[in-house]
């Protein structure tokens, strides 16, 4: 048979597939922000702060509101100037009015006299300067500075906020971290003591039941690796959306095992608190709002003087250039007073309801100073716990170690039961989970007398 000719297109369509696919490849590779391609994935707690607080956007919505309180100061300062105004009217009458005619006698009469026109186009430039208004300018004025005191000291209140929450997701994982550890220590000393089990059980020196409690002791020990597995997958989950990074990125962070023993004394923390805490400063500077609030109430006993000038064009024409019956320019100034002399009592009650509300915050900065009070207590409490737990916790991990290994050796020697020997690896998996766990609450009950003190300690951050 005669040989079938070759398709020499395949070769090439391949080819040129590659091409194109390696094309969008690397333009995809360019195409991912700086972000994506550069992400960290290994942090120290200091990194850990600063990238959220550069990054997070619960802080970055609080700066926004900054922006906006410098706004509105800019516009209260705009009152105290002159407005200017235009404007640009037309009116149409429904009738012309005329004079009356004028009758000379002899059957004479002058007709009557066109008196207007129904046509009526004006031009008004007005420039108004307020002079006097009760001082509620000022008020205002003030109020807005204010508010950008205020606004920054909510922006301070959400570092602390935030450093917190980074510090409570760091040592988080941290913890879910050793929790895994220590699971899969004990399955890798279960496995080895199954084994042991196994070969006992084949040569008949231990019961089938002393084998099932190994193996139902491993198999739970399983259990828990996948749980503590799981929870640090997590861990590492809240740490990131805390950081407003992807929230499956593979993340570590240093481990922080050494602490320091906090010395200090409460009355010293609480004068430190109520000097530094932003919540505080805050309420402090909304009493000074309200009390520019009661004088911009106040400001409606007092009259209101403006000055107004008014230069005004008018014709029977759109280019009111005048007419017979129009100039076609004048001016007019006037001094304004006005002033509200009865109003059934309406500016006392606004007058006493801001006096209300300054009394109601007087009670909210009392409520919130023994909040403080009993935020450092629970703070300094629980670092007391922790300085006390850690040194005997760790003492009894090396005891549980000790008394695992001479069970084990027991065991293998059958001076003693399997019973003993999983009894033993339960309290050395307890005492190494209460370990960590105290050297962690130890960092987290600092995070927490930071936050109550109002410290952003770390460089940088403030």
């Amino acid at each position: 048979m005669p040989s079938r000719p070759r398709n020499k297109g395949g070769p090439i369509a391949m080819r040129l597939l590659r091409f194109l696919l390696t094309t969008v490849c690397i333009f995809a590779l360019f195409a991912l922000p700086a972000g994506a391609k550069d992400l960290k994935s290994f942090y120290t707690l200091d990194e850990s702060i600063r990238e959220a607080i550069a990054n997070n956007w619960s802080l970055k919505a609080k700066e926004e509101k900054v922006a906006q309180a410098l706004y509105a100061k800019k516009q209260a300062r705009a009152d105290f100037l002159p407005k200017l105004a235009l404007t640009y009217g037309y009116t149409r009458l429904d009738e012309q009015k005329k004079s009356d005619p004028v009758s000379l006698g002899a059957g004479l009469t002058i007709p009557g006299k066109e008196l207007n026109s129904r046509d009526n186009y004006q031009l008004k430039l007005t420039v108004t300067q307020p002079v006097f208004t009760g001082f509620a300018l000022m008020s205002s004025y003030e109020l807005a500075r204010l508010g950008i005191d205020r606004s920054k000291l909510e922006v301070a209140q959400e570092k602390l906020d935030l450093a917190r929450r980074v510090k409570e997701a760091y040592f988080g994982v941290l913890k879910a971290d050793k929790a895994l550890e220590v699971a899969k220590r004990a399955v890798e000393s279960l496995e080895s003591n199954v084994k042991v089990a196994q070969s006992f059980y084949k040569v008949g020196m231990i019961p089938v039941n002393d084998l099932l409690k190994a193996e139902v002791e491993l198999a739970n020990a399983r259990q828990n690796q996948v749980k503590a597995a799981n929870a640090a997958r997590l861990a590492r989950s809240t740490f990131n959306i805390v950081l407003s990074r992807p929230i499956d990125a593979p993340v570590d962070v240093e481990d922080v095992l050494g602490y320091l023993p906090e010395r200090g004394e409460f009355e010293a923390y609480l004068q430190q608190a109520l000097e530094r805490r932003p919540e505080i400063q805050a309420i402090d500077v909304s009493i000074r709002q309200v009390d520019q609030q009661v004088r911009l109430a106040r400001s409606k006993n007092f009259p209101e003087i403006a000055l107004t000038y008014n230069y005004i064009r008018e014709g029977d024409d759109p280019d009111v250039s005048g007419s017979e019956f129009h100039d076609r320019s004048r001016w007019e100034a006037m001094a304004v007073l006005s002033w509200e002399l009865w109003s059934w009592g309406k500016t006392h009650y606004s007058v006493r309801e801001k006096e209300t509300l300054r009394r109601e915050l007087f009670r909210t900065r009392s409520a919130l100073v023994d909040g403080i009070r009993l935020e450092l207590k629970d703070a300094l409490l629980a670092l007391d716990e922790a300085e006390k737990n850690i040194p005997t916790t760790k003492m009894a991990v090396e005891q549980g170690e000790e008394n695992l290994r001479v069970n084990e050796e027991r065991y293998k020697a059958q001076v003693t039961t399997i019973t003993e020997v999983l009894d033993a690896q339960t309290l050395l998996t307890q005492a190494r989970t209460n370990y960590y766990n105290s050297l962690y609450d130890h960092h987290l009950a600092r995070a927490r007398l930071e936050r109550a003190l109002g410290i952003l300690p770390h460089r940088g951050m403030r």
